[in-house]
């Protein structure tokens, strides 16, 4: 770590769970966040500006006039983009160092699966049950840590879902795909913009925490936010023996 970096990372530095070695557990990561929108748009930020070694940005989306409401990294100067490459510009002018590596496409299958490969924490900021299957799939079948955000209307939630310890919880524990055929979105429903910005930044600190070494806090629980009452409401999580991902019969 040289001079300039031992400034920059300095408030990193001065906690005990983290300092020197923690940091540089960070700045030799790699990071996949699947959604440059509402979440990753804070969640990719922190990342960056903490000194993440690589970061990996998925989406295959234009930036249009209504994300401006909230997904932060996007300016109107930037609307037409892709939202990857505005992301990558943003990002580039918070912190210069890490490697940013932008896929401007919709990825599921082998292309998902190469990218989770190659991750040490892979962040879910999507806002689509389709692609959240897909993602925890990929994670289980590498044993890959998932830290798994969403927002709607004034409801977020989050969890995480360490699966490289046998008895963890995978996504599809929680909600079978079955269960999840409703195409909600902000497109249909709407979003508190501050909601995404909570939610996105609460999956940058799990990140960091289990990149640097720190027990992840969520770690088998789901965390539930209301932003009209400002409660939150946490409740365990347990793996499913009968789960159609990762419970034993489809292992």
């Amino acid at each position: 770590m040289d001079d300039s970096q031992l400034l920059r990372y300095a408030r990193h530095l001065m906690l005990d769970e983290i300092g020197i070695e923690g940091q540089q557990n960070i700045m030799s990561s790699s990071v996949l966040v699947v959604g440059a929108g509402g979440l990753g748009c804070p969640a990719a930020a922190y990342l960056v500006a903490a000194g993440v070694g690589k970061l990996v940005l998925v989406d295959d989306d234009q930036v249009e006039l209504s994300n401006l409401q909230r997904q932060i990294l996007h300016t109107t100067g930037r609307i037409g983009l892709p939202k990857v490459e505005s992301a990558r510009q943003a990002l580039q002018a918070l912190n210069p160092e890490p490697l940013i590596e932008c896929h401007d496409r919709r990825l599921d299958g082998p292309g998902l699966l190469e990218l989770v490969k190659d991750a040490d924490v892979v962040l879910d900021c999507t806002d689509n049950f389709t692609t959240r299957h897909h993602i925890n799939r990929a994670c289980v079948a590498l044993k890959k840590p998932l830290v798994s955000g969403a927002a709607i209307r004034f409801d977020g939630q989050i969890a995480v879902y360490d699966l490289r310890h046998e008895d963890a919880t995978c996504y599809a524990c929680l909600f079978e795909p079955s269960d999840n055929l409703a195409p909600d979105n902000c497109a249909t429903l709407g979003v508190f913009a501050p909601l995404v910005g909570i939610i996105g930044s609460m999956q940058a600190a799990e990140a960091l925490k289990l990149l640097a070494g720190m027990p992840a806090g969520l770690d088998g629980r789901l965390l539930q936010f209301d932003a009209r009452t400002m409660q939150w409401h946490a409740m365990r999580v347990q793996k499913n023996p009968q789960c159609q991902v990762c419970g034993t019969a489809h292992v």
